[in-house]
């Protein structure tokens, strides 16, 4: 610590000296000593955010990997096209779907079960009684009873008596239609396909008002859809099928019993490609990273991580797992799929998507085995997922989150005591401004007190000082 001259100017001026100023200068001089806290706190305060930075890049790299190597991820996914859309539409093919050819005849489609009835004159009403799927409905006398012997009032016009057969339960949805010769009462299945069909029976029913029957015709029986893959026959109360080819949904949409229609399960290569192109471009930001930190920054001076024992061990593990070696299948490592050193020789990738799309084509599933993890082998996904999980932010063993938790304890420490020299500091202050303000007080006082002196002198001695008196 430096030493700090106090001028007291000329003692019997009266002026005294700057008290403010002079306390400034020695609290400067007090304060130095925190210098080098602070600078090393600074220091410490940009490491933390060129780590925490390169911590979010580290995460980045690890959910690209991930839709790598979830085993639901891009990988599984499937496509699906037809040869003929208006015979057959693919809906979707899900990750269970298995890549290849199949060839589908539809026969027939399925149909649901429907009856109508006829003409009945808007204002007429019913008498009688109709049976549908074996449950009996009489009309009569403003009620309607069913099978049950539930009675229920009705005005016993076909509006009424649809909403009488949607409130129970007889397997049908019932609607009134209305064309130019009157109203007509509509019987859908509520089950589709040969299981659905329905059963009317209205010979007991009748028009009052005009004293004609009244009858049902089938709209179109219930039936199953019909139809082959790969020869084999198969029948589907729907025509949306499910279960045929496991993972995959597709849509019947006509008959086409002399034509053979090719569904093709694909591999989705277009998204597998994009997410080795995402992943390769995040473990690239991720080695720039670690690059900037090796040299100056724009002022000249070394950056925040420079000689970091932290960044050199990254560099080393990232290398590493870059490098390994899969023991098993044919794809064994990234060349392979196209994915090589840049030429600017700086530890970055570049991705050939023509040879990854080869290999997608050629060799799907050893794809499929490099990246995810196996009980008999360790992929080359799995083990670099298992490095990135020891560098990243992950507590307690990732070397970014245990870099930052030694520089935090280090900044505490350094926090606390720039706070307890301070505190030290603030309390000297107050006590030199005391004792400079009175010190200040008696050089101005001094003046006064010499008057006096020469005063006394004069009296005694006669001898006047004050030429001018």
């Amino acid at each position: 610590m430096g030493n700090v001259g106090i001028s007291f100017g000329n003692p019997t001026s009266g002026q005294g000296f700057d008290v403010s100023s002079t306390v400034s200068q020695i609290v400067a001089n007090l304060q130095a000593v925190e210098t080098p806290w602070q600078t090393q706190l600074t220091s410490l305060q940009a490491q933390d955010t060129a780590l925490t930075s390169i911590g979010t890049d580290l995460s980045t790299l690890s959910n690209a990997l991930e839709s790598l190597t979830d085993f639901e991820g891009v990988l599984s996914g499937k496509e699906g096209s037809s040869s003929d859309t208006s015979v057959l539409d693919l809906t979707s093919a899900t990750s269970s779907a298995v890549a290849g050819s199949h060839t589908v005849v539809v026969s027939q489609l399925a149909q649901t079960s429907s009856y109508y009835s006829d003409d009945v004159a808007a204002t007429d009403t019913l008498s009688g009684s109709l049976a549908i799927n074996g449950q009996t409905i009489t009309i009569s006398d403003g009620t309607a009873t069913d099978s049950d012997g539930n009675t229920i009032p009705l005005n016993n016009t076909l509006s009424t008596l649809a909403s009488y057969i949607n409130s129970g339960s007889y397997g049908v949805t019932a609607s009134v239609i209305t064309d130019d010769s009157g109203e007509r009462l509509s019987l859908i299945s509520n089950t589709s396909g040969a299981a659905g069909d329905i059963t009317v029976d209205a010979s007991g029913l009748s028009d009052s008002t005009s004293g004609a029957s009244v009858g049902f015709t089938v709209g179109q029986p219930g039936q199953d859809a019909a139809f082959t893959i790969d020869g084999i026959s198969m029948t589907s109360a729907s025509n949306t099928v499910t279960d045929a080819i496991p993972g995959v949904t597709f849509q019947l949409l006509s008959a086409a019993p002399s034509e053979s229609v090719q569904v093709e399960i694909t591999n989705d290569n277009s998204d597998v490609e994009s997410a080795v192109s995402t992943f390769v471009s995040a473990y690239n930001t991720v080695v720039q990273d670690l690059n900037a930190q090796e040299g100056d920054d724009s002022s000249g001076n070394p950056e925040p991580l420079f000689g970091s024992p932290t960044t050199a061990l990254l560099q080393e593990q990232l290398e590493e797992a870059l490098d390994f070696t899969q023991s098993s299948g044919a794809i064994t490592s990234l060349t392979q799929l196209g994915i090589e050193a840049s030429s600017s020789d700086d530890g970055t990738l570049t991705l050939d998507t023509t040879t990854l799309d080869s290999v997608l084509n050629s060799n799907y599933q050893d794809v499929v085995n490099f990246f995810q993890e196996s009980s008999s082998f360790t992929s080359f996904g799995g083990n670099l997922t298992n490095t990135l999980s020891n560098l990243g932010n992950a507590a307690p063993y990732g070397a970014i989150y245990l870099a930052l938790q030694q520089d935090s304890t280090q900044e505490s420490q350094l926090e606390t005591n720039i706070t307890s020299e301070n505190e030290s500091i603030s309390a000297e202050q107050s006590q030199l401004t005391t004792e400079l303000n009175t010190a200040n007080y008696t050089l101005q006082e001094i003046p006064e007190q010499i008057e006096e002196i020469n005063e006394m002198y004069s009296a005694i001695t006669g001898y006047n000082e004050n030429t001018d008196g």
